[in-house]
């Protein structure tokens, strides 16, 4: 049978942590699932021609990514709906038009973790983003700034890279980094 387990898994070490260090938005069309190389892990090793992607530093612990898995045995599906909540302090004139452009595409986003894994969240379907605020609090502490939600629903779950660092991404997969206005890695 297709669907017959592999593998155990041991207890694991406790070098991890939580939370995410970045994310890396892409143009819906920049590549196809079928541009992507993967290993026997199923883990990206490259991605055919060059990608932009736009670099978004993240310093907060609201920011998190999740997997819900849900399954119906009724009609033999299952699906992984991919969610990433993304707190961006400040507001400003330029993050206005951008994130405004955010909610309108439909982007693959790649996340950043904390322990320096790279995920490729709406590989086939890309994101949506669904919902969000832009808030300029009420007390001097509270949040001036943006809250977005993005939804993607795929046949599988996110794709980890190969790469664990900015300029193997680069490298590997064509990618474009851009931080701010210009080019950050290429």
């Amino acid at each position: 049978m297709a669907c017959d387990l592999t593998r155990g898994r041991a207890l694991e070490c406790k070098s991890s942590v939580a939370g995410l260090e970045a994310v890396y938005f892409l143009n819906e069309d920049e590549f196809e699932y079928s541009d992507l190389t993967l290993d026997a892990s199923d883990t990206i090793t490259a991605i055919a021609g060059s990608q932009r992607v736009f670099h978004y530093d993240l310093k907060n612990d609201a920011c998190t990514f999740t997997t819900n898995i849900t399954t119906d045995r009724q009609t033999g599906t299952t699906v992984f709906e991919q969610v990433l909540e993304l707190t961006l302090p400040n507001l400003t004139t330029a993050d206005h038009k951008e994130l405004k452009l955010l909610a309108y595409s439909n982007p693959k986003v790649v996340v950043r973790d904390k322990n320096d894994n790279f995920f490729l969240m709406g590989v086939r379907f890309g994101a949506d983003c669904t919902g969000g605020t832009a808030v300029t609090g009420g007390a001097m502490t509270d949040l001036s700034g943006y809250t977005l939600s993005f939804q993607a629903m795929e046949r599988e779950m996110p794709i980890f890279f190969n790469d664990t660092t900015e300029s193997g991404l680069a490298t590997n997969c064509g990618f474009i980094i851009i931080k701010g206005g210009s080019v950050f890695v290429s």
